[in-house]
């Protein structure tokens, strides 16, 4: 407190400025002169132009290179879009490939021996095969003579082949 003080007392007597006292430690060194600020003048539009054409190119680069980069990104998604794609157009020909399995499970010479039979005996034969097969069975049979066997069977064992034969005769992907 002593010193400022002091140098209050100076500085109204008019002896120092307050900006050059300045406290020192016993022991320390003594404060370096402080360095004299100066104000640079505004640049001037040379200069501003000089800049920007200086960084143009750093600019440019990195422009070129968030574009590349993105692209990258971009080029993934599509990668990832085919992939994609490939698997669903493989699950569409296996889907396909098992619709024509199933098809050709009904030979010419079974369907013609369902054909011949009467609808009663065949709706009682064909609710003990496999359903499927009794589908593409009935399928092949003339539209008429299946529609008496599917009256001569029982409710639900004929609500399942229609479903199956509905699904098979749908030319939409099943997915």
């Amino acid at each position: 407190m002593g010193l400022l003080a002091a140098a209050a007392i100076l500085t109204l007597a008019g002896g120092t400025r307050a900006e050059e006292v300045r406290q020192v430690l016993p022991g320390g060194q003594a404060p370096a002169q402080p360095a004299q600020l100066t104000r640079e003048k505004a640049p001037d539009e040379s200069e501003i132009q000089r800049f920007c054409s200086n960084i143009a190119d750093a600019a440019r680069d990195r422009r070129y290179a968030l574009q590349a980069e993105e692209l990258k990104q971009l080029q993934a998604g599509i990668d990832e879009r085919m992939k994609a794609l490939e698997a669903k157009r493989a699950e569409y020909e296996e889907w396909l490939k098992r619709r024509e399995v199933f098809l050709a499970r009904a030979e010419d010479s079974v369907v013609k021996i369902y054909a011949g039979m009467k609808p009663d005996a065949a709706a009682e034969r064909l609710a003990m095969v496999n359903a499927e097969l009794a589908a593409a069975i009935l399928m092949k049979l003339d539209s008429r003579k299946a529609g008496v066997i599917l009256n001569e069977m029982d409710q639900k064992a004929a609500a399942t082949l229609t479903g199956i034969m509905a699904s098979a005769a749908r030319r939409v992907d099943p997915s």
